[in-house]
């Protein structure tokens, strides 16, 4: 398989699993969580667990598809935050009814902006995972 194809199918891989592990806990923060507590601080609960999911699934899967260097890390993170955000506003459209403006105008409240970094972090966590081995 070429280097191109190992980080594709890395990048596929971590977008799948991290997605179906932020879905459910997406179902318990919407109709559990944030109607307790609101919607900025049920987000705030979720992020570090799914940034402990990302970390453990990216170096998982960076070591099993032997992504390395500098450049694969990136675009395997890369390539996961273009599926993540494609399958964010399609689940927001599909289900929500939500338009493109509402759901870019959604990443401006607190709780929006708190899920935009954590998927940013969700995005940079394969190069900061390669950047520390290198250091060991």
């Amino acid at each position: 398989m070429s280097a191109a194809g190992r980080v594709l199918r890395s990048a596929a891989a971590y977008f799948a699993v991290v997605f179906c592990a932020g879905f459910i806990l997406g179902i318990i923060r919407t109709l559990w969580l944030a109607p307790r507590v609101g919607a900025t601080l049920a987000v705030a609960v979720e992020l570090p667990i799914l940034l402990a999911v990302s970390i453990i699934v990216a170096d998982r899967l960076m070591r099993r598809f032997a992504v390395r260097g500098r450049r694969e890390p990136l675009f395997m993170g890369g390539c996961a935050f273009v599926l993540l955000m494609l399958a964010e506003f399609t689940f927001a459209a599909g289900l929500a009814g939500t338009s493109p403006a509402t759901y870019a105008a959604s990443m401006a409240t607190p709780a929006g902006a708190l899920g935009l970094f954590g998927q940013i972090l969700f995005a940079l966590i394969p190069t900061a995972l390669a950047t520390r081995a290198a250091r060991q």
